[in-house]
């Protein structure tokens, strides 16, 4: 999973980090991408080869922008989750791995994004047909911990 920008031309973080490690034919499948629909708006995704990544594909998606909370932005980080799981299952994946979406330069306060994300992820893990994991590799310790806080969380709640 790749939490992108718009452009899909890669950029820092783990749209760099994956855009250097899979080489040019994620680009040029990303290129592609835009040249036929234009720049990805956030919530939605689309997928491409893994090309050197031991990944056979890599769904990129893009991730609200936080503007205070008041813009829209759960809806639009929990698009982002739900789009990337459909996508996922539609190809018949049977695992996904998922950063921290939004919570880097977009500024998405860490702990409210590992809220949605788990909440999204866990009922769509429930409606697919094909996608049968999902795991979250997070940045660092203050990541994992507020995932692991959402997560407990959800589990007292329901």
């Amino acid at each position: 999973m790749n939490a992108a920008n718009s452009s899909l031309l890669g950029g820092g973080g783990v749209d760099g980090a994956i855009h250097r490690a899979g080489g040019r034919a994620i680009l040029a499948a990303c290129r592609a991408i835009v040249a036929e629909r234009g720049r990805l708006p956030a919530g939605e995704a689309v997928i491409t080869t893994g090309g050197d990544l031991p990944a056979a594909r890599v769904i990129h998606t893009v991730g609200p922008v936080w503007r205070g909370g008041g813009a829209g932005e759960e809806s639009t980080l929990a698009s982002a989750y739900r789009a990337s799981m459909r996508l996922a299952d539609a190809e018949g994946l049977a695992t996904v791995a998922f950063p921290s979406i939004s919570t880097g330069a977009y500024g998405y306060p860490v702990r409210a994004a590992a809220t949605v994300a788990l909440a999204t992820v866990a009922e769509e893990l429930r409606r697919a047909r094909f996608v049968r994991e999902a795991t979250f590799v997070l940045f660092d310790d203050a990541t994992y911990a507020a995932y692991a806080a959402a997560l407990e969380e959800l589990m007292q709640s329901g």
